[in-house]
């Protein structure tokens, strides 16, 4: 399928409000917002998209009552810098420092959860925020997620790996705390099913080796491995534990009927060509939106959306006009009209990239890579193909059973409609030629009108911005924590 042009795609998301959707109910409404994101989770590990393996009861239920988005995609295959791109609507190359790893924040970044709090919401999050990174340096007063609900410890944890902090006890503090009729936005981020993992958890628990599905992309499909996929699992079902609790609460308060849940991930699941990179499973995540009193059950969307999209949808949802400084579009329209896929589709492509991961290049480099996405193809357009892209030590410190891994040509495209392992690279198919150019030609566009500086030719700025995780003695050149490499830090043209 080849795509509309650039300038019918990217629609504007301030043409839209929530009166134009012919129900004058609506105008005046403030609705409660609950935004619940598990840590590493690929699309394919949810019940609600069939995996039998790994049951997700509640996620199914907030899709059973909403809508079940087929494909939903993040902008980076990396937490941090993901997540940055929810809370301000905004693509990676478009955050400067905030679309790095576990680099800083910028203060200038406007975020959701400071425009609802000014706009009487009460706002708060539990888990993990906006993380890893530095945020106080830009002298914010809180996460960009939001004030801080962690305090309500667990005494007992399910499993090592699994973080201490009681998330629903604490959303229930949050709720305690509010005035009368006061509108709410919570962001539950749990830190599950993020490694580490307790290894051997998921086979005490009872769970068959036998019952887990790899892909043609593990390589190794051992029974150790499969085992360590079980682990994953027992995390991904704790962190759906706590969303069902959460649902129970809104409901036992009578909040449920008002309230806007948006159940997804930041990035897909550390596994082969999964989480880092940008192939189906880095960047394809669940997503489910359920607001009973508005919103039809038991509703499947095939619309293309971003997490980039969130920002805007809940600016609508509180009536307030859209951010200029966004580029997500709001998804109010399309859920509100039962998922109906409209006369002009939502989207017609999505957008990811890459830049750095964690420290495992000399000199601290990254491995810049873009993305688009459309409803049959994928691109990827690889800025650095000379550099490993599972970084410098390949062998045996940072991945000893992957012999496997090569260098990536300067292009790769996929259909992951049919491949979606992405294994199999058309880009040199003399029958997807067009193809192929309507999708180098439309990323190419987007990224130069977006001010993407690999497109406009000086990306080496991304080199240089500050990392504040540990550095590999093994590895040689930059290590200075927390400071700008003078070697790439020249002046950020994209001011």
């Amino acid at each position: 399928m080849i795509f509309s042009s650039l300038a019918t795609s990217m629609v504007c998301i301030g043409e839209t409000t929530l009166k134009t959707n012919g129900d004058p109910s609506l105008e005046n409404t403030r609705p409660n917002i609950l935004f619940v994101i598990s840590d590493d989770q690929s699309f394919i590990h949810s019940s609600g998209y069939g995996c039998e393996w790994i049951q997700t009861p509640n996620f199914d239920r907030v899709a059973k009552s909403g809508i079940r988005f087929a494909n939903a995609f993040t902008t980076s295959p990396m937490c941090s810098v993901s997540r940055a791109s929810i809370l301000t609507g905004r693509y990676p190359w478009q955050n400067k420092e905030g679309g790095q790893h576990y680099s800083l924040f910028p203060a200038e970044l406007q975020v959701y959860p400071d425009i609802l709090e000014a706009s009487g919401y009460k706002v708060g999050y539990t888990g993990k925020g906006w993380k890893p990174g530095e945020y106080k340096i830009g002298n914010r007063k809180h996460n960009p997620a939001g004030p801080e609900y962690n305090t309500i410890k667990l005494k007992n944890i399910p499993t090592t790996g699994t973080f201490e902090v009681d998330y629903a006890a604490n959303f229930k503090k949050f709720l305690s705390e509010r005035k009368e009729d006061q509108p709410f936005c919570f962001w539950y981020g749990s830190s599950e099913p993020h490694d580490p993992l307790e290894k051997g958890s998921g086979l005490k628990r009872g769970k068959q080796i036998d019952d887990v599905e790899l892909g043609d992309n593990f390589y190794d499909q051992s029974d150790e491995r499969r085992s360590h996929m079980l682990d994953y699992a027992v995390e991904v079902e704790w962190f759906d534990q706590h969303l069902g609790s959460m649902i129970d609460a809104l409901e036992e308060l009578g909040e449920l009927d008002n309230t806007v849940i948006i159940v997804t991930s930041d990035n897909g699941t550390p596994m082969p060509r999964a989480k880092v990179t940008l192939y189906e499973y880095g960047t394809h995540v669940p997503f489910a939106i359920a607001w009973p009193s508005r919103v039809g059950a038991g509703l499947v969307s095939d619309e293309l959306i971003s997490l980039v999209d969130i920002a805007p949808t809940f600016l609508e949802l509180a009536g307030l006009p859209p951010s200029q400084h966004m580029e997500g579009k709001s998804l109010v329209n399309l859920f509100l009209s039962g998922g109906r896929s409209p006369v002009i589709p939502h989207r017609t492509f999505v957008l990811a990239g890459q830049e750095r991961s964690g420290h495992i290049r000399h000199d601290n480099l990254g491995y810049p890579m873009r993305s688009i996405r459309s409803a049959q193809y994928l691109f990827i357009k690889n800025y650095k193909p000379d550099r490993w892209p599972y970084g410098d030590l390949r062998t045996t410190e940072l991945f000893p059973n992957m012999p496997w891994l090569a260098k990536n040509p300067p292009e790769e495209f996929y259909d992951p409609v049919n491949d979606p392992d992405c294994l199999n690279n058309l880009i040199n198919d003399p029958s997807l030629k067009q193809v192929i150019e309507v999708h180098r030609s439309e990323l190419e566009s987007a990224l130069v009108r977006q001010g993407d500086p690999r497109a406009l030719g000086f990306g080496d700025v991304f080199e240089g911005y500050p990392r504040f995780g540990t550095f590999k003695e093994s590895l040689k050149g930059f290590k200075q924590k927390g400071e700008y490499n003078p070697r790439f830090s020249g002046p950020d043209k994209a001011e």
